[in-house]
Order: C-alpha cells, then sequence, then structure tokens
C-alpha cells in the first residue's frame, strides 16, 4: 500500500499535514490485516487508495458536485451556476447514468476528470468557445457536477452518485420544499456524512414556490433535521433556480471555500477521520501489553510439568546416585547394583557424553501428557491470553485467544524434542568419585595380593613366622584393613553421593525447564505477542490518522 502514499508527500510539499495522517492510516490497516472485519478494512483500503490519488491530482482544482431528487431543481441550479444549459430539466432528463461536469480553468482539469470518470462527452470547460459569462474569475478551479437523481429507479444511477459523492471535494445538496424530510437522502447520505460537515452545502430549492413570510421557518425546519442528522454547522441556503432568488449566496458560500483552497483538505482530512474513527471503535483503545507477570511462570510451569519435567529430575537424581554409589561403593559387592534398573534407561534417554537422545528409536523419551496435565495447560494458555486481551476490542481478543491455541497440537513432539536435546550430563561421575574409585581398586588389589601372601605363607607353614601386626601376621592384616577400609569408605561416601545427585538433578531441572520455556515461548507466547505488536501498529497509526 506504500505506492498509494506517493500523494501524502506532494501534499506534504503544500505544507497540509494530511500525509501522516494517510501514512498511518495505511499502517493500521496493514498491521489489521485478518484480525478486524474485512469489509471494514476493505473501506479503509479504498479511502487510502482514493486519497492518496486525489492528492496527486491538481491542488488548483476544487470539485463541487451537486445531488438531489428527482424534481428538486438540480440540474436547474447546476444550469444557473454555469449560465449555460448544459443538463437537461424535467421531463427532458436524459436516463443517463452518466454525470455532467463543468470546467472553469482547464489547466490541470483534465488529469482531475479522468480521475472523476467522466466521458469527454459529458465534459464542457466554462472559458471555452462557449463561454459567455460576466462574472470574474472567483470560480477558475471549479469542475462542477450534476449528478444523477439519487432517488433514481436505474441502479446505474444510485452507482453513480454513491462513487461521485466518494469523490468529491464539496457537496451541494439540493432539496425541494415538498420533499426535504424524505428519508431517502437523510438515512442513506446526510445522516452517514456526519464526519464531512465541513465540505456539505443544503439547498433548498423552489423557495419562490413557498410563501414569503415563511420561508425562514422552512429554512429553519431543514436546519433542524439536519441537527438531527447529526450536522449541526452545515450552510442551508434558500434558492429558485428558476427566478434566481439565492444564487448569489451559493455562488459565493462556493467562490469562498474555492478561494481559501481548504474544500479538498477538508475532504481528505473527513474522509481519513472516518474511517480512522471506524476502525478506532472496531480495534478499542486500551493499551497494549506484553506476555509478562505471573502467567507466564505458571504457563512455563504446566508445559514442564507436562513434558515430565519433575520425573526426569527424579530419574536423573536416582540414576546420579546409584552410578555414584557404584562408583565409590565396595567394588566386589558393588556389582550387585548393576542388577536394578538404571531409571533414566527406562525413560528411553540414552545417557551418552554428548548429550541424551532417544535410544533406540523410541518414539517418546518421556512419560506422555495425561489428560490433567493438558487440561491445565489449556487453562494457563487461556489465563494469559484473557489478561493480555482485556479491554481489547472484541476482534482482537479473539484474535490474541486464536493465536495463543493455534500451535498447541505441536505440543506433544515439541516437548518430547525439546526433553531430548537436553544433556543431562548423568553419565558422567564427580571428580571425587573417580579418585575413590581409583582408591577403592587399589584396596580391592592390596586386598587380593594379601589374601594370595597369606595363602602361599600357610601353605609353606610360615605364616606363624610372618611379620606380626597387633597380634596378626602381616599379609592377614594387609587383607583386613583393606576390606574393612573399602567398606568404611563406600559408607563415608553415600552422603556425598546424595549430595551429587541432587546437585547434578538441580541442573537438569534448569536445562530442562529451559528448553521447555522456549517451547512454550515458541507455541504461544510468540504468537500472542505478534498479535499485540499488531495491535500496537494499529493503535499507533490510528493515533496518527486521528491526530
Amino acid at each position: 500500500m506504500s505506492s498509494s502514499l506517493e500523494g501524502a508527500t506532494q501534499l506534504l510539499a503544500r505544507g497540509a499535514d494530511l500525509g501522516p495522517r494517510l501514512e498511518g492510516l495505511a499502517q493500521a490497516v496493514d498491521a489489521a490485516q485478518g484480525r478486524l472485519d474485512e469489509g471494514l478494512l476493505q473501506e479503509a483500503r479504498e479511502v487510502v487508495e482514493r486519497t492518496a490519488g486525489r492528492l496527486r491530482l491538481s491542488a488548483e482544482h476544487t470539485v463541487v458536485a451537486i445531488a438531489g431528487a428527482t424534481g428538486s431543481g438540480k440540474s436547474s441550479t447546476f444550469n444557473a451556476l454555469t449560465g449555460l444549459e448544459l443538463s437537461a430539466v424535467g421531463v427532458r432528463r436524459p436516463t443517463t447514468s452518466w454525470a455532467t461536469a463543468c470546467v472553469w480553468g482547464a489547466d490541470g482539469a483534465q488529469e482531475v476528470l479522468e480521475w472523476l470518470g467522466i466521458a469527454p462527452r459529458h465534459q464542457t470547460t466554462r472559458d471555452s468557445m462557449l463561454d459567455t459569462r460576466k462574472e470574474g474569475n472567483a470560480l477558475d478551479g471549479v469542475v462542477l457536477l450534476d449528478l444523477p437523481d439519487h432517488d433514481s429507479t436505474e441502479v446505474a444511477h444510485h452507482l453513480e452518485v454513491d462513487r461521485l459523492v466518494k469523490l468529491a471535494d464539496m457537496l451541494v445538496w439540493v432539496l425541494d420544499p415538498q420533499k426535504y424530510a424524505d428519508a431517502a437522502i437523510h438515512d442513506r447520505y446526510l445522516a452517514p456524512l456526519t464526519s464531512h460537515e465541513a465540505v456539505m452545502v443544503v439547498v433548498l430549492n423552489h423557495i419562490d414556490t413557498v410563501a414569503e413570510d415563511r420561508r425562514q421557518s422552512m429554512l429553519d425546519d431543514v436546519s433542524r433535521l439536519l441537527v438531527a442528522d447529526g450536522l449541526h454547522d452545515v450552510p442551508v441556503i434558500g434558492i429558485s433556480a428558476r427566478e434566481g432568488i439565492g444564487l448569489d449566496a451559493l455562488r459565493a458560500e462556493i467562490e469562498r471555500r474555492v478561494t481559501e483552497k481548504k474544500a479538498t483538505r477538508d475532504r481528505v482530512e473527513a474522509d481519513i477521520r472516518a474511517i480512522a474513527a471506524k476502525l478506532d471503535e472496531a480495534s478499542g483503545r486500551a493499551t497494549a501489553r506484553t506476555v509478562s507477570g505471573p502467567q507466564l511462570p505458571a504457563l512455563e510451569d504446566a508445559f514442564s510439568e507436562a513434558a515430565g519435567v519433575p520425573t526426569v529430575v527424579d530419574a536423573v537424581e536416582r540414576s546420579s546416585r546409584i552410578r555414584v554409589h557404584r562408583a565409590t561403593g565396595w567394588p566386589v559387592t558393588a556389582w550387585i547394583s548393576r542388577l536394578r534398573p538404571d531409571p533414566l534407561k527406562r525413560l528411553q534417554l540414552d545417557l551418552g557424553a554428548a548429550g541424551s537422545s532417544l535410544k533406540g528409536g523410541a518414539s517418546s523419551p518421556a512419560p506422555s501428557t495425561t489428560s490433567v496435565q493438558r487440561a491445565r495447560i489449556d487453562t494457563e494458555v487461556r489465563a494469559v491470553a484473557d489478561t493480555v486481551s482485556h479491554d481489547l476490542g472484541p476482534a482482537w481478543s479473539d484474535a490474541v485467544r486464536t493465536a495463543s491455541v493455534a500451535r498447541l497440537p505441536e505440543i506433544g513432539d515439541r516437548l518430547d524434542a525439546a526433553v531430548a536435546s537436553v544433556d543431562l550430563d548423568a553419565s558422567k561421575i564427580p571428580v571425587w568419585a573417580g579418585i575413590v574409585r581409583v582408591l577403592q581398586w587399589l584396596l580391592v588389589l592390596t586386598a587380593v595380593g594379601s589374601g594370595a601372601w597369606a595363602i602361599a605363607l600357610t601353605a609353606g607353614g610360615t605364616l606363624d613366622e610372618a611379620t606380626q601386626v597387633g597380634g596378626i601376621a602381616l599379609p592377614l592384616a594387609l587383607l583386613l584393613g583393606a576390606v574393612a577400609l573399602g567398606v568404611v569408605l563406600a559408607v563415608g561416601c553415600r552422603g556425598l553421593a546424595g549430595g551429587a545427585a541432587r546437585s547434578r538433578a538441580s541442573r537438569a531441572d534448569e536445562r530442562l525447564r529451559s528448553a521447555v520455556s522456549e517451547v512454550a515461548r515458541e507455541l504461544v507466547v510468540e504468537p500472542i505477542d505478534a498479535e499485540l505488536t499488531a495491535y500496537s501498529r494499529v493503535r499507533a497509526g490510528l493515533g496518527k490518522a486521528l491526530a
């Protein structure tokens, strides 16, 4: 949509402030794509395109459209203003769906007429050879349009009126004394244009058919109806196109607005403000938030529980304790611990030094997510979505909630992968345990060597001749001492093994929760933040558009 903003740059060069407003509106529309009602967004896109198109055209021409119902004298008013019989009136009114245009000042007008879609055969240049005017040049730059009857039975006429009403810089509504309260024009055109009263004039034609003492009260009644429509400052002028009454006042009003060169700017600003107000109402005006606070830790806890983190951490602690016991225990009896199943291997986790991974192609490294755990995730996700979308417009609240659960079907595989990617570090034993294992094997070798020595001495009948230690032969003393020291060392290391296992489990818990938190952020937090970021861009854009 950025290409549509070239006109905004041109308008900025004229000293207006509409460029940033148009840019803000375009930003809001882009950011709201897929979130707000598509019909509303399409209407906003049309405003952006139409406005940018108008701003690229001549700034010296003002498009003034004369609109009214059948018999209101709209075409007579048009002819009276132009001084030419350009539009057929009364029963001679053609059934064409095209508008008629009269231009004061041809330079630069052609591109405006092409943008308006006025066929060449329906165009007249007021300063051409047909020009018989005796008035001054105050209307130079005016492109005066006579629109089809808005109440015509021809659908094409309705479409043409609706199209050109959106394009005109100034709107002159011609009413008839007999039908000025007709709901057709009030409900279809006047009331919906309350934001455009700065570019509107209402004319009560055929005023000559009303008694002079009733004319002002009738004009006041028209004003009252306009106020009921929400139009408080629209001028109401009584005229008679046939008799020439009030035409000077109408022409002066048009001349004033053309001379001020504000009509185009006022129309563009009104269009931007009107659609921006609709977007503003649809979006809501709450301050944008981010996913933070107590909801995020609760969400991560729910994901961790569903991933089986507490179960895996418990298995890491028990497995680490078993491995340290096996390393520091009396080697002669430590082999018995190998008969006990490894808690981590029961979870199908390979404990290689490079990190854990699925073992043997297993499909799930951790306990399956239970219905209770999944329900807790759903609850926490809803809590996060409800908290951050509080006070947002219904469309944005729905968008946040939809985004929050859109990727939850991936949760099982993603949690399994997250757990499997973590290096649980359970295959390694502490350095001190390795030293103890070396000592234990030295004690085993000492015991074996001493036993063999004692057997040899006994077989030779010389055991009693061996050196005595506390009344016990040295080989036997060494044997008993090695066994006793090994047992004492094994028992003494049990407390250290428990501490090492808990420390390793704590590190595994931190790594697992970090990996699972990444899954929670990717599947839930990031989609929500994307919606909140879009909402912030919409609010920022509307802030510019409504400034």
